[in-house]
């Protein structure tokens, strides 16, 4: 199944609060009572944490009220993308120059593929059809086509959930796309068109003017993503802890840190939170919503940390909570 869907994303800190219960929770539960297709709470190790959503458009507008009320003061955005589920046949997604595709795998963290863990099946696979690269980040919870996903006392068949983030052209992983639905019995993958800013520390384009935002509460901005690993350095400390405090001095916005477990880039073989890798060359992700002026005024700081390594993209979301960019102190 190919069809329209919203990507849903809460930002909040690690200790808030929501009904006398941690937001992340309240979220969780709302999106297993709503069976949503697929939900994932991603701890910061930097900065805010998130609260991801994805589900049929109708789904998540049925339940984004809800939403903004649990998250408060926080920033909520929401960003389209296309859901694919069930059978999944080869997916035409042309591009235009400076353009690449965004794939989101959904999925359990005990799910196997011939008795390997499925992020490295995944990872494999992708990295044999020359995709770019891609990230396994581990969720705290969430769920999973409306099924909680969490730790549960002698369920060892139960755990939080996991996300894969591939970026490459729109020609590879389209065609690779049958090929990963084979490998799960109901897969919840999402597509999307993103901006490539720079690749390897090359730059490639900057951040986009964006559109007028849409009228009422919505208004545009802009996600900068940036991509690199624990074990690059900048002036003796990890990049992305360097990017963090950049775009923190800037105001850019709400700033989220998370470490992934596994993955990949370009002709690097996938690896990572094995011995004897454990801690030192896991990737890294961090992302930061804010303004287009703000965001393009933080771009060229983020250029230079990042040069020769890594890759950092820029799309477009629809603020919910306009205000939060001035209500949330900066990370």
């Amino acid at each position: 199944m190919d069809e329209d869907c919203i990507r849903l994303t809460s930002y909040f800190r690690e200790r808030q609060r929501a009904d006398g219960r941690p937001l992340s929770e309240a979220l969780t539960g709302l999106y297993a009572s709503r069976e949503v297709a697929a939900s994932i709470v991603l701890r910061g190790a930097e900065g805010s944490s998130a609260a991801v959503a994805v589900s049929p458009r109708p789904d998540i507008e049925a339940l984004l009220g809800q939403v903004v009320k649990l998250s408060g003061p926080g920033p909520v955005t929401i960003e389209q993308a296309r859901l694919l589920t069930g059978d999944i046949d080869p997916v035409w997604l042309g591009e235009e120059p400076g353009e690449a595709t965004m794939l989101t795998v959904h999925f359990g963290r005990q799910d196997r593929v011939y008795q390997v863990p499925a992020f490295e099946a995944v990872c494999e696979l992708l990295y044999r059809r020359g995709i770019a690269g891609a990230t396994v980040l581990p969720g705290t919870d969430g769920t999973l086509r409306g099924q909680r996903q969490h730790p549960q006392f002698l369920r060892h068949d139960a755990g939080p959930p996991l996300m894969i983030i591939a970026v490459g052209s729109g020609n590879e992983i389209g065609m690779v796309l049958p090929e990963l639905g084979m490998l799960f019995r109901h897969p919840v993958m999402t597509v999307e068109k993103i901006q490539v800013c720079t690749r390897d520390g090359q730059l490639v384009s900057r951040p986009q003017a964006l559109p007028a935002g849409e009228p009422g509460r919505m208004a545009a901005r802009l996600k900068l993503t940036v991509y690199t690993s624990e074990a690059a350095r900048h002036e003796g400390q990890p990049v992305h802890r360097a990017v963090d405090r950049q775009l923190g001095l800037a105001g850019a916005g709400s700033v989220t840190t998370v470490h992934g477990i596994w993955g990949f880039h370009a002709d690097h073989a996938p690896h990572g939170d094995h011995f004897p890798h454990r801690g030192r060359h896991v990737p890294v992700v961090t992302t930061v919503t804010g303004t287009p002026e703000r965001i393009s005024a933080a771009f060229d700081a983020v250029a230079a940390l990042t040069a020769g390594r890594g890759l950092v993209t820029v799309q477009t979301v629809l603020a919910v909570q306009p205000a939060a960019d001035s209500a949330q102190r900066p990370c």
